[in-house]
């Protein structure tokens, strides 16, 4: 009996940490990295290097003015730093990328607590913030040849289908767009890896794409590139994934992607702005706590669910 130990839970230990978990995400997007500087040339390595710097060096400076635990080797501000600059095109003046990483760590993160208490995603939010203060810039899509070029939901919505570049160009990210989210392919590499390594599941990115795609053929709106097309793949496999934003249920993340894909639909097909991804994401990121709290499991109790 002197032999019994009693502990608190939880009691089963795993090696999964933090910084392994954003580890794995950062291998994930390294693909979608490389292809970003072969694209759009070493300025998406620029762009990329200043929202990571800036974004640890503010969660560093918050944290150290607050006196708060230092979380920066969590690498989770380098996570929301490359996921930013995948959001930006790639001729965004640095400031305007310093002052998104700055809202999306401070405003967003540390202000709500820190890594798990913020409400949506950093990354999202301050793409959504730069958008709206700085939409001129956010939709200037220009090569490192100096041309510049409209992106395919664009000329969809403008109804030049004659434009459109090739399923081809569409897969490895010859076309305009944000630094990260053209080559279909290397994300596509990535989620795989996401999926392998079970740091994500498959009930959100298949049920956001999948309903993108239902929604697509039902009103004829050209379905392979609306797949193709904006943000809708990073979104599905590194966004709508996030542990602290969206639900951890199964049928959670499903109502989650289906949520978010009926919302890019709306948006893309009869809004104003011809792409919805990020507008999706944050609205399902309110709307979180509410999904969870309908879909969780309730405890059994004396042979019935209470």
């Amino acid at each position: 009996m002197n032999k019994l130990i009693s502990t608190v839970s939880p009691h089963i230990n795993q090696n999964t940490t933090t910084q392994r978990i954003m580890l794995d995400v950062l291998i994930a997007l390294l693909p979608a990295g490389v292809a970003s500087v072969i694209i759009f040339g070493f300025r998406a390595l620029l762009v990329i290097g200043v929202c990571v710097a800036v974004c640890v060096f503010g969660e560093w400076a918050f944290e150290k003015i607050c006196k708060k635990e230092n979380t920066v080797s969590d690498l989770s501000a380098v996570v929301t730093g490359v996921l930013l600059a995948f959001n930006l095109p790639v001729s965004i003046p640095l400031w305007q990328a310093a002052f998104g990483s700055i809202v999306a760590i401070v405003v967003v993160k540390q202000l709500f607590g820190g890594i798990g208490q913020n409400f949506a995603n950093p990354a999202i939010t301050a793409r959504i913030v730069l958008m709206t203060a700085f939409s001129g810039t956010m939709t200037s899509w220009v090569f490192p040849d100096g041309t510049s070029s409209a992106t395919p939901l664009a000329l969809i919505s403008k109804g030049e289908l004659t434009s459109l570049p090739s399923y081809t160009d569409m897969l490895l990210g010859l076309r305009g767009g944000c630094l990260g989210e053209t080559c279909i392919l290397a994300l596509l590499l990535g989620g795989i890896y996401l999926l392998a390594r079970k740091v994500i599941t498959w009930h959100t990115p298949v049920a956001f794409i999948g309903t993108v795609l239902v929604m697509s053929l039902i009103f004829d709106k050209e379905p392979l590139y609306q797949l193709m097309s904006g943000g809708l793949v990073l979104g599905a496999f590194f966004m709508a994934t996030d542990y602290a934003t969206t639900p951890a249920t199964k049928w959670g993340k499903i109502i989650f992607g289906v949520g978010c894909g009926l919302i890019t639909v709306l948006i893309r097909f009869w809004g104003t702005f011809p792409e919805g991804v990020s507008f999706s994401i944050l609205l399902m990121n309110i709307l979180t706590p509410y999904i969870s709290r309908l879909t969780r499991q309730k405890p059994l109790v004396g042979g019935e669910r209470k």
